[in-house]
C-alpha cells in the first residue's frame, strides 16, 4: 500500500507540474509540431517595350516540396517520385532522408506533372507556388534583359539591374497542417501577403527590334562575322529604341548566329577606327583650328616618330579641304589636323564626346572603353589616337559621339528604362538625366554637312549607307583587332562599323552597326548597307518624311511628328502592328511577332522636341551665332509611336 500511495503522489505531482506549471511550454511545444510557415512569392513586375508589349513576364507553377519529417518510407516515395520527376531514385531518396522539415523537389513542373504528384497521395509531399519568368518575345532582346533565376533574383542584364524593385517583397503565411502533412481547414495562424514588383517599361520599340536584329543576323551570315552589335536611338531624348547582340555558337565559327550571352554594345570594346575621327575634327572645328573648306596637302603615308601611317589607298601627294579629309578618312588628313589641335586637346574633346567613360545607364558589366592620358603617350601616340587606334570604344559610346552632333553639340545621355509601372497599372515616368555641351551649335552645323558628304559625295566611304528619299550623315570605320592580353593586332582581323544619323539635317534617329572580323573588312562594305536596311524600316515605321525630293526640286521642309493615333478597335492583347510600308524586300524575320499587350496606364504624349539639343527653334530659326545652313532653316523631327496601348488617348 505504501507503495502504491507513493507512485499515486508521483503521478499526482508529474501532472501537476505538466499541466499547471509548465502548461504553456508543452502546448507551444504541441502547436509547433501542427504549425507550418510557408513562404509566398512576390509577383515579379513586367518588362514592357515602350508601347506597352509585354518581353517578359513570371507565370506562377507549382514547385514540388517535401517534409521529411512526416515521412516514414523516403525509399518507397522515392521510387513513386523518380518517374514522374524524372529524376533519380538516389537523388530524391537522399533529399527525403534529410533532417529538415522543408526541402523542395523539382522546382517550377509543369501542370501535367503536378497533377500526377498530387495523385500519388504521398504523405509529406506538398506544393507551393513559385514565379517563372517567361520571355514572350523569345530570345529577341534576352541579351538586353538577362534572365531570372530559380531562387526569383535578376542574373544579368535589367533583371539583374533593377531586381529591387522588379522582385517585390515576399510575404509569409503560418499554417496548421496534421501529422499526414494535410492543411487543416480555418488553420491559417497569421498571413502577411507578399508585395508585387513594380514592372519597367523600357524604351525598346519591338517591331524595329525585330527588323533590326534579322539585318544585322543577315549581314554576319553573308559576310562571314564572328559576332555584330546594332543599336538605334532616338536622336533627340537618348531612348535607345532597338539593341541587338548576335555572336555565332560557342565553339561552331560557322553556325547560325544566336544572341549573344551578354550585351556586347555595352559590354565589349574595340578600336574604334575612322569613326573616331569625328572627335579629332570636331574639336579642331570647334577651337577654330580649321575650317571645313581649308585646303591641306596630304601625302599618302606620314612618319610619326618610328610607325609610318598610311591613307587606306595610295595616292599622289594631293590638296585636301577638311570636308575632303573626312569624306574620305584620310588617316594622314587626319593625323596632320591633329598635330595642329594638340594632344591635351585631342584627349579633351575624346573624353567630351564620351570616350573612356560609362554611359551612365548602369548596365550589369557596362564597360567604361579605354583612353589613356596624354602624359602616358608615346611618340607614335599622336598619330594612332586621331584615327581610333590606342583607344577602346563600346558601340553606345560611339553612338552617343555621333549623337552630339544630330543634337546640335548636345550630349544626350542614353536611356533604356522609360517609367516604371505600380501594382495598379499607373506608370511612373523616371526622370531624364541632364545633358551636357560638348561642341557648340555652329560647330555640329558644320559637321553635319561633312559627315553627308561621307554618304552622298562620290568619293566618300559611306555611300552604301544612302537611303533613297532621306539625307544621311555618318561615318565608316575599320579597325584591326588587338591581341587580348598582350601587344600587337591579331592579323587579318578586323571590327568594321558605320555610325550616322537621319535625316541629316533634321536627325529623328542616330543608330550604329558592328561587325566582328567580317569579309569583307571594310565598314563601308558591310555595316553601312545594314545601316541603310535598318534606316529604311525606322524611317517609315515611326513616320519621318522624306527632306529629299526629286533631283532638281529642291529639299523639303519636315515637319514635327505628332504621336501616332492607335488603330481603331485596338484592344489589350492585340498582336504586334505590322509596318504599313515595307521596308524591304528581304525575308520577314522568323522571330515571333505575336506578342501581348499589358493593361498599363495610356500614354498620350510623344518625344518631347527638344529645340535646345538640335540648336534651332521649332520654327526653323537659327540660333545666333551659327553658321549658315546650306540647306536652309533646320527643324526638328519628334518620333511618332506605333499603334498600341501605351499610345491611346
Amino acid at each position: 500500500m505504501v507503495v502504491i500511495g507513493v507512485a499515486f503522489v508521483l503521478v499526482v505531482v508529474r501532472l501537476t507540474w505538466v499541466q499547471v506549471i509548465h502548461n504553456q511550454a508543452y502546448a507551444a511545444v504541441g502547436r509547433s509540431e501542427l504549425l507550418h510557415t510557408v513562404s509566398l512569392a512576390a509577383q515579379r513586375g513586367p518588362l514592357l517595350d515602350r508601347d506597352g508589349r509585354v518581353l517578359a513576364m513570371s507565370v506562377p507553377l507549382q514547385t514540388v516540396v517535401a517534409d521529411p519529417h512526416q515521412i516514414d518510407d523516403p525509399l518507397g516515395e522515392a521510387k513513386a517520385l523518380a518517374p514522374v520527376l524524372k529524376m533519380s531514385v538516389a537523388t530524391l531518396q537522399h533529399d527525403l532522408s534529410r533532417g529538415s522539415g522543408f526541402v523542395y523537389l523539382a522546382h517550377q513542373v509543369g501542370d501535367p506533372t503536378a497533377a500526377a504528384v498530387k495523385a500519388l497521395q504521398l504523405t509529406g509531399i506538398g506544393f507551393v507556388k513559385e514565379p517563372k519568368r517567361e520571355l514572350l518575345a523569345g530570345n529577341l532582346v534576352s541579351p538586353v534583359l538577362g534572365s531570372v533565376g530559380t531562387e526569383g533574383h535578376g542574373q544579368g542584364g535589367i533583371e539583374y539591374e533593377y531586381d529591387h524593385q522588379l522582385a517585390g517583397r515576399s510575404g509569409q503565411m503560418v499554417v496548421q497542417r496534421d501529422p499526414n502533412g494535410r492543411d487543416i481547414p480555418g488553420g491559417v495562424v497569421s498571413d502577411q501577403a507578399a508585395q508585387a514588383g513594380r514592372g519597367l517599361v523600357l524604351t525598346l520599340d519591338t517591331p524595329l527590334q525585330i527588323e533590326v536584329r534579322q539585318a544585322l543576323s543577315d549581314e554576319v551570315v553573308a559576310s562571314k562575322a564572328q559576332a555584330g552589335m546594332a543599336v538605334v536611338m532616338d536622336s533627340h531624348n537618348g531612348d535607345i529604341l532597338a539593341m541587338a547582340n548576335l555572336s555565332r555558337p560557342p565553339n561552331q565559327p560557322t553556325g547560325a548566329p544566336v544572341p549573344a550571352p551578354s550585351n556586347l554594345a555595352l559590354t565589349e570594346v574595340f578600336e574604334p577606327g575612322s569613326t573616331a575621327k569625328i572627335a579629332t575634327i570636331g574639336g579642331a572645328l570647334q577651337d577654330h583650328v580649321v575650317t571645313p573648306e581649308q585646303r591641306l596637302v596630304v601625302p599618302d603615308q606620314l612618319q610619326v616618330a618610328d610607325a609610318t601611317f598610311h591613307d587606306a589607298e595610295a595616292h599622289p601627294t594631293t590638296d585636301l579641304s577638311v570636308s575632303d579629309i573626312l569624306a574620305r578618312s584620310s588617316n594622314v588628313g587626319t593625323i596632320t589636323i591633329a598635330k595642329m589641335l594638340g594632344k591635351e586637346r585631342i584627349n579633351r574633346f575624346l573624353q567630351g564626346f564620351g570616350f573612356g567613360q560609362p554611359t551612365g545607364l548602369g548596365f550589369p558589366g557596362e564597360s567604361a572603353g579605354f583612353l589613356d592620358k596624354p602624359a602616358h603617350w608615346s611618340g607614335t601616340s599622336i598619330g594612332a589616337v586621331p584615327i581610333g587606334q590606342d583607344e577602346a570604344v563600346t558601340a553606345v559610346q560611339m553612338l552617343d559621339a555621333y549623337n552630339v552632333v544630330a543634337n546640335g553639340g548636345l550630349m544626350v545621355p542614353p536611356r533604356l528604362v522609360d517609367a516604371t509601372v505600380d501594382a495598379s497599372g499607373v506608370e511612373h515616368p523616371v526622370p531624364a538625366r541632364p545633358g551636357r555641351r560638348v561642341i557648340s551649335s555652329r560647330t555640329a552645323d558644320q559637321l553635319k554637312p561633312m559627315l553627308e558628304q561621307v554618304v552622298q559625295g562620290a568619293d566618300g566611304t559611306g555611300n552604301a549607307a544612302a537611303i533613297p528619299d532621306y539625307t544621311v550623315a555618318g561615318k565608316t570605320g575599320t579597325a584591326q583587332k588587338p591581341y587580348v592580353g598582350r601587344p600587337g593586332y591579331q592579323p587579318g582581323a578586323y571590327m568594321a562599323s558605320f555610325a550616322g544619323f537621319i535625316p541629316a539635317q533634321r536627325p529623328a534617329l542616330t543608330a550604329i552597326v558592328v561587325l566582328d572580323q567580317p569579309t569583307p573588312i571594310y565598314g563601308g562594305s558591310v555595316a553601312a548597307p545594314v545601316f541603310a536596311e535598318i534606316g529604311r524600316y525606322a524611317l517609315s515605321h515611326f513616320q519621318v518624311p522624306p527632306d529629299l525630293g526629286p533631283p532638281g526640286s529642291g529639299s523639303i521642309t519636315v515637319p514635327v511628328i505628332s504621336p501616332t493615333p492607335a488603330k481603331p478597335g485596338a484592344t489589350p492583347g492585340s498582336t504586334m502592328p505590322t509596318s504599313t510600308t515595307p521596308s524591304s524586300t528581304k525575308p520577314t524575320s522568323t522571330t515571333s511577332t505575336t506578342t501581348t499587350t499589358a493593361r498599363v496606364a495610356p500614354r498620350t504624349s510623344a518625344s518631347p522636341t527638344s529645340s535646345t539639343a538640335s540648336g534651332t527653334s521649332s520654327t526653323g530659326g537659327s540660333t545666333p551665332g551659327s553658321a549658315p545652313n546650306p540647306r536652309g532653316p533646320t527643324t526638328t523631327t519628334t518620333l511618332g509611336r506605333s499603334p498600341g496601348i501605351r499610345s491611346k488617348p
